[in-house]
């Protein structure tokens, strides 16, 4: 009898600890989110960035440069910013996120392959110092170095955001951070993520809240080292801003791309509208006196240009 106990004890381990999680997106259960999903009520609308080097052991190749701080701002778009090994960007929001019902924001990488993944670490601050980790798991094995390009199970990985391909995103819930103090999970100002260090070697790689190496690809030492943001949705805005309604995806901007005008639908009256270049600086700025009006773009060089509007930032290409 004891023989038989201690082989069914054996038997049932491994499923204790490589539990399963959320599979491809399209795949039953999977929680990856669109881009173009109507529960994404707004996106980040500033971000700083901390560039982490080609490849943390080998310092003389320089920083990951692909992208820049306008590159996180707005909707998911495939223009993103690589933040290098251990590189860290942290976004704001123009208004608070809150602990809603459900996923609370959602974070787009760039992978176009659904088993291809740089992974990040996701932290959450309602004051811009204090950050708080989300609880992450990884249960790749660890005995041979995933390399550029490996094949990752994604049901492996739980609350480490560039699990999906583009155009999904991993979503959050902020629940899921432990309470403290230091925190509001109903004022949620700022997200900051975190590059994973992919290396298996226990002096160079990251690990999980369980204390586990994170195989990721490395090494990557490429000018898109690291995990590569394009944009961070919210889902759950604070009520009182209007977010949390259909009023924000009433407002349209067209044609875009543009070459000369673009025309501004269903947006309040006395709203100002912002221009900048991806250098941040402000083009032009215009107060709407008309519900539907337009801004004159002809004057401007091509390229693209950051538009913000109450509650709304989307980037705007002038052909």
């Amino acid at each position: 009898m004891r023989n038989s106990i201690l082989i069914h004890l054996f038997y049932f381990l491994p499923i204790l600890v490589w539990s399963q999680f959320h599979g491809l997106p399209g795949a039953a259960g999977s929680n990856a989110i669109h881009k173009d999903s109507s529960i994404i009520k707004g996106w980040a609308s500033s971000s700083i960035i901390e560039r982490g080097y080609m490849q943390i052991n080998n310092h003389s190749l320089g920083f990951a440069s692909v992208g820049n701080e306008q590159s996180a701002i707005g909707p998911a778009d495939g223009n993103v910013v690589s933040l290098g090994d251990s590189g860290v960007i942290t976004l704001q929001f123009s208004h608070p996120i809150v602990d809603g019902n459900g996923y609370d924001f959602v974070v787009f990488e760039n992978s176009f392959l659904d088993n291809y993944v740089e992974l990040a670490f996701v932290e959450i601050s309602s004051d811009g110092t204090n950050f708080f980790r989300f609880p992450s798991i990884c249960n790749f094995d660890t005995t041979v170095q995933l390399g550029n390009g490996d094949f990752s199970d994604i049901t492996k990985i739980n609350n480490l955001a560039g699990k999906y391909r583009a155009p999904y995103g991993t979503p959050f819930d902020i629940s899921d951070v432990n309470d403290n103090p230091l925190l509001d999970k109903n004022n949620i100002t700022h997200i900051r993520l975190v590059d994973v260090i992919g290396s298996i070697d226990p002096l160079l790689g990251s690990r999980d809240s369980e204390g586990k190496i994170i195989n990721d690809p490395f090494p990557t030492p490429f000018n898109s080292s690291g995990f590569d943001l394009d944009a961070v949705g919210v889902i759950n805005y604070a009520i009182g801003f209007g977010l949390d309604s259909d009023s924000l995806n009433a407002i349209k901007f067209y044609p875009n791309p543009t070459k000369s005008y673009l025309y501004v639908e269903n947006i309040n009256l006395g709203s100002k509208i912002d221009l900048f270049n991806l250098s941040g600086k402000l083009i032009i700025s215009e107060k709407v006196t008309d519900k539907n009006f337009s801004i004159n773009l002809e004057n401007l060089a091509q390229g693209i240009y950051i538009l913000k509007a109450e509650n709304l930032c989307s980037k705007i290409i002038k052909l």
